[in-house]
């Protein structure tokens, strides 16, 4: 067996979105497993779509990821005498002829299918007069002289794939214009790349009965193919922007780890066949992968799935990396010894690393007011008032700030006084951050540090 290669061929007309970042990471995947090569091509040859501009963001969405080229990048608009040179080749060995029929009239046989009910207008050349035609000294198309028979290919995800051949048209390879269509420009790029394996999305697949002929045509030995299922929104809908958003760069700016990403790219109509486990580190996808793993079905997005995933990973995040994912969501000022502290703390809350602003916005400031329903549930309690400005005494002149150190002065102090620990481990919490619920108490106050401890509470002493 030949050393596999594959490759991605994004058109630089928009941001790279989720169905093709699946793309790539299939074939990736793919490539990796197999100790192949992955590839990078770039479909530019349309000038009044492509934008150059776009070429860099894909490029960088894709290093996001973790994905480059295995090899230069090949850009379509590069190699256009390559396509013209294929199509006039095609010509010579009678599989292709040259169309002078102009834009009005195809135009005037589109409206006369149409008036004959026809649901689409195909053209197919008389056959009989095709050796009639003579040369003229005007623009013309190359079309493809479609076979009658059927085509029949093995996909690697759907199994036998018929198309009826009467049913083709003579399709364009060369516009009037000299420009190259689709079905041309990718086999003699997947030819000259030495592709070995075309893994591509569903709507493909009925482009490939068309890239097969021409293969035939040419006595070229196709690469394998493989159309997976396309992505749907929650709704079961083919996912667009009313199901929010659906490009790789939305969600990098958003604060989503490439890793959780990545990995729940993976998951999007692939499964590995054994056990549940959905966090797979890129070296078990990579052992995993196959496409014979591929589901037939379309694959369902889910913003939910992926904001767990995110957590997941946040949750396994080494203290100083989870500070530096924080630190762009929070003031420059910030000192990252500090935020690393908090960062432990919080890690099991965090699903995203924007949510630090809200979830953890006790550590940076001091609470502008005390919950409500808090107050009335934990300041009506006459211990709490009571006790309070005997506890921050004691706290200003208690030198060992560390967590289990303020934990069992707290709880002998308690003991003293005859209450439970809890009547004021409640009210010590809102007091210091404002809310009901946060990480350990004790943990905070060190962190937070007897300054602003001594501070806060000396505020709530005052509003009681």
């Amino acid at each position: 067996m030949n050393r596999v290669r594959v490759r991605f061929a994004p058109s630089p007309t928009g941001s790279l979105h989720i169905g093709g970042a699946r793309t790539a990471v299939f074939n990736w995947l793919y490539a990796r497993h197999t100790g192949g090569d992955f590839l990078l091509r770039i479909e530019d040859t349309d000038p009044e779509r492509s934008r150059g501009e776009l070429v860099q963001v894909i490029l960088e969405d894709l290093r996001w990821l973790g994905m480059e080229s295995d090899e230069p990048i090949v850009y379509q608009s590069d190699r256009l005498e390559v396509y013209r040179q294929l199509a006039q080749e095609l010509v010579e060995r009678g599989a292709a002829y040259r169309d002078y029929t102009s834009s009005d009239e195809l135009e005037q046989l589109r409206a006369q299918a149409c008036a004959r009910g026809e649901i689409s207008f195909q053209f197919r050349a008389d056959r009989a007069k095709l050796h009639d035609v003579e040369a003229k000294d005007e623009p013309y198309a190359i079309r493809f002289l479609s076979p009658d028979d059927d085509i029949i290919f093995t996909d690697g995800v759907h199994g036998e794939v018929r198309f009826r051949g009467g049913a083709l048209d003579d399709f364009v390879l060369l516009r009037r214009d000299g420009s190259p269509t689709y079905h041309l420009s990718v086999v003699a790029d997947d030819r000259d790349m030495d592709i070995t394996d075309v893994i591509r999305g569903d709507d493909h697949i009925s482009n490939t009965p068309k890239q097969l002929l021409i293969y035939r045509a040419m006595g070229w030995t196709p690469p394998r193919f493989a159309h997976v299922p396309l992505i749907l929104g929650p709704d079961k809908k083919r996912l667009s922007k009313r199901h929010g958003a659906t490009s790789v760069g939305e969600y990098r700016e958003t604060g989503y780890l490439p890793e959780a990403v990545f990995n729940f790219i993976a998951f999007l109509g692939w499964s590995p066949g054994k056990g549940d486990k959905e966090i797979l580190t890129r070296r078990e996808l990579i052992e995993l992968f196959s496409v014979e793993g591929v589901n037939r079905s379309s694959a369902v997005f889910d913003e939910s799935k992926l904001l767990w995933m995110n957590g997941e990973y946040l949750r396994k995040m080494p203290a100083a990396e989870l500070a530096k994912a924080l630190k762009p969501h929070l003031n420059d000022s910030v000192d990252m010894a500090y935020l690393e502290k908090v960062a432990t703390l919080l890690q099991l809350r965090l699903r995203m690393p924007s949510e630090i602003r809200e979830l953890g916005d006790y550590f940076f400031h001091d609470p502008e007011q005390w919950d409500e329903k808090g107050r009335a549930q934990h300041w009506s309690d006459s211990a709490f008032p009571r006790h309070l400005s005997d506890y921050i005494r004691g706290l200003e002149a208690h030198d060992d700030f560390r967590a289990d150190s303020l934990e069992a002065d707290l709880r002998a102090r308690c003991e003293t006084w005859g209450i439970s620990a809890a009547q004021m481990i409640h009210p010590l919490r809102l007091a210091l951050t404002g809310r009901t619920a946060s990480p350990g108490l004790f943990e905070l106050m060190e962190i937070l540090g007897k300054p602003v401890v001594v501070r806060r509470l000396k505020r709530a002493l005052a509003e009681l």
